[in-house]
């Protein structure tokens, strides 16, 4: 495992494109081809992880099943959050595990104890190498909040752009080189907030 630093910018659709074709004039270049994204959030009844995100405890964690395309190559992923940064530990789960009892099946975390399906995410995503930093663009985001019986869809109106650099990096990095503020942009967070009505920006 290994620690990174992660900065996120929340950007309008016109800066979205404006900035990536600003990029790739400077020497950007695709790392892998775009993809669709899905990952079902896990956490308590009382909904732990996701209160110690919004209080910003240290060390706290994140738990998701994620796949790419349509393919259902499931993959269990814990991703944590320290002082010293941030890691994530990944398994592959076993083929006969359908779609259907991800929304279903609880599991045992060592932390947090009983947790079960919370949220279903999914977006497109685009990934890119520039100077050092793994840059992704993330648009057309949708929430479910599986704890409704209805299972409405959210979509979120924001777009983020993240930026993955080595821990070793300096703080002030990616700001000399990026012109947007960086502002915090948890799908997990938002994605409940949006569905309890509780997301009021703009």
């Amino acid at each position: 495992m290994s620690f990174r630093k992660e900065k996120k910018f929340r950007v309008t659709v016109s800066d979205f494109y404006k900035f990536q074709d600003q990029l790739y004039q400077q020497g950007m270049e695709t790392l892998f081809e775009p993809r669709l994204i899905t990952s079902v959030y896990f956490d308590t009844v009382d909904l732990n992880m996701f209160n110690d995100s919004e209080e910003g405890v240290l060390p706290r964690k994140k738990v998701r099943i994620r796949w790419y395309n349509d393919d259902q190559l499931f993959t269990l992923e814990n991703k944590t959050s320290s002082i010293e940064g941030r890691f994530k530990v990944t398994s592959k789960l076993e083929n006969s595990i359908s779609e259907q009892e991800l929304f279903t099946r609880n599991r045992l975390d060592a932390q947090y104890g009983q947790i079960q399906p919370t949220l279903k995410v999914s977006y497109k995503r685009s990934y890119f190498i520039f100077k050092e930093m793994r840059i992704t663009f993330d648009k057309d985001i949708f929430y479910q909040n599986l704890k409704y019986a209805d299972k409405r869809k959210y979509h979120d109106p924001e777009r983020v752009i993240e930026i993955k650099i080595p821990s070793n990096c300096p703080d002030d990095f990616v700001e000399r080189l990026i012109p947007f503020p960086t502002a915090r942009f948890s799908k997990y967070s938002r994605g409940l907030l949006l569905s309890l009505g509780d997301l009021n920006e703009a």
